[in-house]
């Protein structure tokens, strides 16, 4: 029965049916075929609670914020001033692309709208400057991935809501080993340009006075992460609450910037129903399968099958992690969570280890998963902004970057305090 449901999923997947589709085509197989109640009736039940849970609408919040960001030039402008304080390392731009990644994820939550945003600012410089295109692609999915680890990420919320995590403590927690992995990649940038000089390109002119001067480009994506992230932290405000303040001061700075119009907020509103439809169709038809798994035994048989193994928690843990590397070949990365994490969390759980702490692994494990072909969904965002050439270049510039991903994940193993430590220093001193 695992056997043949998850190869049935990777088939489906495998033969261009959308995600959402796949996973109810299979759930409503395995219902028929192992269930003698018909299982499909509770699926009005399934979509109405889903879709009323309070800390979901967070979701479209989130993507309408950066859809305001982005629409507006605040993006730009802020990759144009961090271009001016990063560019002088070896590597140039390809460093900026990292840092613009980071700080637009403090307000997106989201990595494909990160990779695409990113994509959109820096492609033209690969020719202008002469950087290694490959190099320079891989940079620009990789540092997307920081969308789902910085808060505050969507896949967050959706992770505490299927576990019921506390999302605030996994916002914070996230935050260190967001930033250590930005850190990571740039250093994996630094010792790529010092030990093959032809991939730097050339560096974007500045001085202290252009540096400075673009400050105020800086100050925007900033403000919006303090809007959103301080309530949060303070607990003054939940994730929905706070999506809600972000989104109405990044419509305030699209006001004084006088890019606040019709047509834009138009369209903003229009790709936020695009995206919030994707994800809201996944997060339904997986509960659906979830639902479906429980009732027919799966998730119970699961746990025995691994209670017999006796495998110690760490083995436990890498049998997991090496489940999760295999499994990101194939499936999109919410898709993967969702089906999943309901599963896996009590295994982890009974093992003695933290949630919140696995949260942030796994959530490293799907950043792996976005830029791993053949279905990583950012090498196909990079290459669907570039539009010429291969999507072989994105993959092969990529590769690099999967060093310091498995870096971070044993960082994370060796020492948990990463994650735990100021989720512990604020909410459970």
């Amino acid at each position: 029965m695992i056997a043949s449901t998850a190869m049935l999923l990777i088939v489906l997947i495998g033969l261009s049916v959308p995600v959402a589709a796949a996973i109810w085509l299979v759930a409503s197989w395995l219902g028929a075929a192992y269930s003698p109640m018909p299982l499909h009736l509770a699926m009005g039940e399934i979509l109405w609670q889903t879709s009323t849970e309070f800390l979901l609408v967070a979701v479209p919040l989130f993507v309408l914020l950066g859809e305001i960001m982005v629409r507006a030039g605040i993006a730009t402008r802020m990759y144009d001033g961090i271009a001016q304080w990063l560019s002088w390392l070896p590597g140039g731009l390809m460093h900026s692309n990292i840092g613009a990644s980071a700080v637009f994820a403090a307000t997106s939550g989201s990595s494909l709208a990160t990779a695409a945003t990113i994509s959109t600012v820096a492609l033209p410089e690969i020719d202008k400057r002469g950087y290694r295109e490959s190099f320079f692609l891989g940079s620009i999915a990789a540092g997307g991935t920081l969308g789902i680890l910085i808060p505050p990420s969507i896949n967050l919320i959706i992770f505490g809501l299927i576990t019921s995590t506390s999302v605030p403590e996994l916002y914070i927690a996230g935050f260190l080993p967001g930033l250590m992995l930005a850190i990571l990649f740039v250093a994996t940038i630094l010792i790529a340009s010092l030990l093959f000089p032809t991939v730097r390109g050339q560096p974007v002119p500045s001085s202290w006075h252009t540096r400075l001067a673009a400050l105020p480009d800086l100050l925007p994506p900033l403000l919006v992460f303090a809007c959103v992230i301080g309530p949060i932290y303070l607990g003054i405000a939940t994730p929905t609450e706070a999506a809600s303040v972000g989104v109405c001061a990044s419509l305030l700075l699209a006001a004084t910037t006088r890019k606040l119009t019709r047509r834009m907020l138009a369209d903003a509103i229009r790709g936020t129903m695009r995206t919030t439809g994707m994800i809201m169709l996944i997060v339904v038809a997986s509960q659906y399968l979830n639902f479906v798994l429980g009732v027919t035994g799966f998730s119970g048989a699961l746990m025995e099958f691994i209670v017999t193994l006796e495998l110690s928690p760490l083995q436990t843990l890498l049998a997991v992690i090496a489940l999760y590397l295999v499994l990101g070949c194939f499936m999109e990365a919410i898709s993967m969570m969702i089906i999943t994490a309901p599963i896996i969390v009590p295994i982890i759980t009974a093992s003695g280890y933290d949630p919140v702490w696995f949260g942030i692994l796994l959530i490293v494990l799907l950043e792996t998963a976005l830029i791993t072909p053949p279905v990583g969904m950012n090498l196909y965002v990079v290459q669907g902004v570039r539009r010429r050439g291969s999507i072989n270049d994105v993959i092969i510039g990529v590769l690099p970057f999967l060093a310091p991903m498995f870096a971070m994940l044993a960082l994370l193993i060796l020492w948990p305090q990463i994650a735990l430590w100021l989720p512990q220093l604020i909410y459970r001193s």
